[in-house]
């Protein structure tokens, strides 16, 4: 009896070593709005099944900060949808290993890096959130650019992301000093300033406000506009004339990585036919060839080549220059 015992142990202590020697465990940290990064995830788990996939979803700057809090002990593989504005850093780029996907050709060359460390597939740009029945009752005309909104009948009716907080509040403001230069660039967003009645730490929640009748515009991002116009908001979502701010949300593997041919397989799949298929449902940027645009995204008003409506950010630039920007931003605007 014991003996039977002992050998029906023994197989079964084998029959699960066998199975966690099949199952590799990978751990991905990403940026991610939540319902995205959950969709994109169970795609990813059927074109994976033999991976045990962990994911963390942090806010951009808490990423940033915890992969720096981790560096003597990194605790991820793979970074996934994550601002290339913040691989720029020198703390997080030096933790990348160059790799090429397989497919890697069917991402446009501008939207990789040159020394292959990291490859963006989707990312997202600046939106105004519009709500059309505070316009018609405020007697004001619809705004087309940042331009419009310095006019003074929009005094006290602009809300705009935080940029020391918000990865969208940065590149609408980077985007607007990079066109105008620097010193152009100051004075108008001093003029912008004098309109707007409150910076938020979040990037949707302007839109969010405005969307609720609180304010007539929240300077926001397209997704969130397009979301609450599906959802009957009376809001219009306008891509401001300049050329919109824009950021490229990359995917890279992490030179400390101790499951490198699993993460590996993902950063493969991220570039497949099926992770771009999943892409096109939540993204209005995403790189590679894939799905169609959703119907939504086109009720909205959202073009179907939106890099025609999107300003050409110098990534490297936007973040070479962020401290120095946030510095100044902070002491002239913040409140």
């Amino acid at each position: 009896m014991r003996k039977t015992y002992l050998k029906t142990l023994g197989a079964l202590a084998a029959t699960l070593m066998a199975g966690s020697a099949l199952a590799e465990t990978l751990t991905v940290y990403t940026v991610y709005e939540e319902d995205e990064a959950a969709a994109f995830l169970a795609e990813a788990k059927k074109a994976l099944p033999d991976l045990d996939i962990n994911m963390l979803r942090l806010s951009n700057g808490d990423l940033v900060a915890r992969i720096i809090a981790e560096q003597a002990n990194p605790q991820h593989d793979v970074l996934w949808g994550v601002a290339v504005t913040s691989l720029f850093n020198p703390d997080i780029i030096k933790t990348l290993e160059p790799y090429k996907p397989a497919n890697i050709d069917a991402v446009p060359a501008q939207f990789r890096d040159k020394e292959d460390r990291w490859f963006a597939v989707t990312g997202y740009m600046a939106a105004f959130c519009v709500n059309n029945e505070r316009l018609k009752a405020k007697g004001l005309t619809m705004p087309k650019s940042w331009a419009d909104l310095t006019d003074p009948s929009f005094k006290g009716e602009v809300v705009m992301p935080n940029p020391a907080s918000s990865g969208t509040g940065y590149i609408q403001i980077d985007s607007l000093i990079q066109q105008m230069g620097n010193e152009k660039g100051w004075a108008f967003l001093d003029s912008l300033d004098k309109n707007v009645a409150q910076y938020i730490k979040s990037g949707s929640k302007p839109c969010n406000v405005a969307s609720m009748g609180e304010y007539t515009v929240g300077a926001s991002f397209e997704l969130r506009a397009i979301k609450n116009i599906a959802e009957g908001y009376p809001i219009t979502m306008v891509i401001p004339s300049e050329g919109a701010g824009n950021e490229l949300e990359a995917n890279a593997l992490v030179s400390t990585s101790k499951n490198k041919d699993a993460a590996k397989r993902f950063l493969d799949w991220t570039v497949s036919k099926q992770a771009a298929d999943e892409y096109y449902k939540w993204k209005a940027i995403v790189t590679i060839p894939g799905g169609e645009m959703p119907e939504k995204f086109k009720a909205a008003g959202l073009p179907e080549d939106v890099s025609k409506v999107m300003y050409p950010l110098d990534f490297k630039a936007a973040a070479d220059e962020r401290s120095t920007i946030i510095d100044t931003w902070q002491k002239k605007y913040e409140r």
